[in-house]
């Protein structure tokens, strides 16, 4: 036995527990810090989370069998300190490759989006799968304590996973940006990594993969930043509007989400929005005061206009995300008040709160970037919006699909499910099958104004109404329930 296996034995029992600890850790980290790194690029769907916990698994796999036959034909206390560097100095190169990759290809260009972030996930956690292993190896002494060192250093790996897991979900990502994450990380294992290689090996074994780790510091520091705000869920920016000087736009990851005018509450941007807009004074008498919910906040553009054109209405918001929120008030004068209460809330759980018959009008148009909260679209979900809506009252959601509209047929019938009538507001050719874009489904147990609506909406959308006409539509498109709601199954984003 050399000198090195020696003393490595010596303090071995920590060290391999501390090694197995934190490399399992690490890797969790690794994979949750890459689920939002393509969120700006890919949203985060249910196809994209499977994806990457799929190549996450695959890499742990991969490390796993690779680690413990190459303990078999390679001393670990050669390659292990190296190992742990040289993984340390591929995470800090995670972060750049991505950030080029999607800038080079954005508004299109998914595919490589994701396989750049496969790729420069699934090597670096490879090399940290395939710690455990190693060190198991070093442990092993005799055949009569296999059992206990593979269950104890398991166990210890298993722990760490969970650690790496809970921290970077409910602490990490709630206090720092991604890229502090990912330069702490690879900053942490590249100094772990180098230690153990220079105790071992001697320094000039560290130098080459510390090289590399100072190559991949400085490309995340000088890599592009999608977003101005980095919240819980989104990338988040503030972009002004060049043709009108009051104008702001709300991006969430990539999509435009809302627009507001500082200046003009009363000027309305997005066509749905406008739609909106003609509903609620076909329906309400002009300057009528309403109790209004809206799930979702985005740029609070609604909520502006409501209380600009008709004084006295109360609008509670449900906002999940508190970076949004703290956006609205930083850059687009948002205030809470008498008028605008402010909840950071699941939807779900503020329409579950709420009291029965205490709303005129509730608004879901609440998006997760390019994804849908598959959630906020179940008969459950619309039975209880039914239950606080007054028998008066509307409901309107704001829907976008595109190619079969099978997403939007499903939503159709499962509101149809629980109130007797049922519309949908877009432009012709969107209602005809022939686009899609944003669909404003409209929902009351009392009959819809859809007269004065189409008079309001002109040539610029169309109303598609009818029980008959409805039914035809939505032909057999499946109820959304919390049991069955493949939401992300039946949505077709759109491709450029």
């Amino acid at each position: 036995m050399s000198e090195t296996e020696v003393r490595v034995r010596g303090i071995g029992d920590k060290l391999a527990i501390g090694l197995s600890f934190g490399s399992s850790a690490a890797v969790m980290v690794l994979e949750l810090v890459s689920l939002r790194l393509v969120a700006p690029y890919l949203g985060l769907t249910l196809e994209t989370n499977t994806a990457i916990i799929g190549v996450a698994l695959a890499a742990i796999a991969t490390g796993a069998a690779l680690g413990g036959r190459f303990a078999d034909s390679v001393p670990p206390t050669r390659t292990l300190g190296p190992m742990i560097l040289f993984g340390g100095a591929l995470v800090l190169l995670v972060l750049p490759v991505v950030r080029w990759t999607g800038e080079a290809v954005r508004g299109g260009g998914g595919n490589a989006v994701f396989l750049a972030v496969a790729v420069a996930m699934f090597v670096p956690a490879s090399l940290l799968a395939a710690v455990t292993p190693m060190v198991t190896k070093l442990r092993l002494s005799t055949l009569t304590q296999t059992g206990t060192v593979v269950g104890r250093l398991s166990a210890y790996a298993t722990v760490g996973g969970i650690v790496g897991t809970v921290l970077t979900g409910f602490v990490f990502v709630a206090k720092v940006p991604t890229s502090v994450i990912v330069l702490c990380l690879g900053g942490v294992l590249v100094l772990t990594g180098a230690a153990l290689t220079i105790f071992l090996r001697g320094i000039q074994a560290a130098a080459r993969p510390l090289i590399l780790a100072l190559v991949g510091a400085g490309l995340t520091v000088v890599a592009p930043r999608p977003c101005e705000v980095e919240t819980a869920y989104h990338c988040a920016r503030i972009e002004p509007d060049p043709t009108r000087a009051s104008g702001r736009t709300l991006y969430l990851d990539q999509l435009r989400h809302s627009y507001v005018d500082l200046q003009d509450p009363t000027y309305l941007e997005f066509e749905y929005i406008k739609n909106f807009g003609a509903l609620i004074d076909s329906e309400f008498p002009a300057g009528q005061r309403l109790d209004a919910l809206h799930i979702g906040g985005g740029g609070l553009t609604m909520p502006r206009w409501l209380t600009a054109t008709r004084p006295g209405t109360n609008n509670k918001v449900y906002e999940i995300d508190p970076g949004v929120i703290a956006l609205d008030k930083a850059e687009l004068g948002a205030r809470s008040g008498p008028d605008l209460d402010l909840q950071i809330r699941d939807g779900r759980l503020g329409v579950r709160s709420e009291p029965a018959d205490s709303r005129d009008l509730i608004i879901m148009d609440a998006f997760g970037g390019v994804a849908v909260p598959w959630h906020l679209t179940t008969r459950e979900v619309v039975a209880d919006v039914h239950r606080v809506l007054r028998p008066d009252g509307i409901y309107a959601v704001n829907i976008i699909d595109f190619g079969p509209q099978r997403f939007l047929k499903a939503e159709i019938r499962t509101v149809a499910e629980e109130f007797e009538n049922v519309a949908v507001i877009s432009t012709e050719e969107a209602l005809a099958g022939e686009e899609g874009g944003n669909f404003v489904l409209v929902a009351s147990d009392q009959a819809l104004p859809v007269n004065e609506l189409r008079t309001r909406l002109g040539d610029r959308a169309d109303v598609l109404d009818g029980a008959d006409a409805v039914r035809r539509f939505v032909g057999d498109a499946p109820l959304l329930t919390d049991d069955f709601a493949p939401v992300d199954q039946l949505l077709t984003p759109f491709s450029s």
